[in-house]
């Protein structure tokens, strides 16, 4: 209460005369008003913070939990720590969107010719177009099913080969894989992993390797771990720009994937894989 007293009759009395007055240090005065003021400072603080983290949230467009979000803010000069970032998401009730079991698509009981496993769940490479991996899946619409099929550089895990279509057929992963030969050079020896779907079987997609010199690879019969970085990749974009959304026509289901590949997986998104980089940027920083 004397602390008080003297606060209020500060511009009036002198702070040491009051202090003398009522038997207090002017020391002490000042630690207490120290002290009071921490609490709001605190809550200055906590204040920019959550505007800061709310705004990359939702810049992202809530792809991004508290690991990305503290490296995009750290990166955009905002010095902040993980767990700060993911008490301020709690505390704002904002989470990132949650993923949905993968469903496989192919069909792989056929009597066709299956390849050797040459990847054997290892995924790591030391450059571009060593490895690829490539797999499909299936956006709907109000017209109907769409399919995706994609190929993807193990590298950089960047999407370098996709095409669309509303039928599941083997023409669907050779247009896929000669947009991906199309984008890159020196691709002799790089082993093609895909599972053990007709499609990639076929004749047709199996010669389209062998033309560019490829090796094609297969996963294992029933393990999905083996061609796990494509199925990240569906999950990354059913989660992030497919779930919750509705498609009214084909080509709006075209416009979405092209926006998320081609503008912001490949160029913006990070990868932890990827020294938390883009596959772009990551591919520019190793490029010889």
């Amino acid at each position: 209460m004397k602390y008080a007293f003297i606060e209020q009759n500060a511009c009036e009395v002198s702070i040491v005369r009051q202090c003398a007055w009522l038997g207090v240090s002017s020391s002490g005065y000042y630690d207490w008003l120290a002290r009071r003021a921490q609490p709001r400072e605190r809550e200055e603080r906590r204040a920019i913070i959550d505007e800061a983290v709310r705004i990359a949230f939702e810049a992202e467009r809530a792809r991004y939990g508290s690991p990305r979000l503290t490296v995009e803010l750290n990166e955009s000069g905002f010095a902040i720590a993980e767990n700060t970032v993911a008490a301020s998401l709690r505390r704002q009730g904002l989470v990132a969107k949650a993923g949905r079991k993968f469903k496989a698509t192919t069909n792989s009981a056929h009597a066709l010719a299956v390849a050797p496993n040459l990847l054997v769940q290892d995924f790591t490479c030391k450059a571009v177009n060593e490895k690829w991996c490539g797999d499909m899946t299936y956006l709907w619409c109000d017209e109907g099913w769409m399919y995706l099929a994609t190929v993807i550089d193990l590298f950089s895990r960047r999407v370098i080969g996709w095409s669309l279509s509303h039928r599941m057929t083997k023409q669907l992963v050779c247009d896929a894989m000669s947009m991906a030969f199309d984008a890159r050079d020196d691709v002799e020896g790089v082993i093609m992993h895909t599972d053990r779907g007709s499609q990639y079987c076929s004749t047709q997609f199996q010669r389209l390797l062998r033309g560019h010199g490829a090796r094609s690879s297969m996963s294992a019969k029933g393990d999905c771990f083996d061609n796990a970085c494509a199925e990240s990749f569906f999950h990354s974009l059913k989660v992030e720009a497919i779930h919750g959304e509705r498609f009214e026509t084909r080509e709006s289901v075209r416009a979405v994937v092209f926006e998320y590949i081609e503008v912001y997986y490949n160029r913006t998104r990070r990868h932890t894989t990827a020294d938390n980089a883009s596959p772009v940027k990551y591919e520019m920083a190793h490029a010889a």
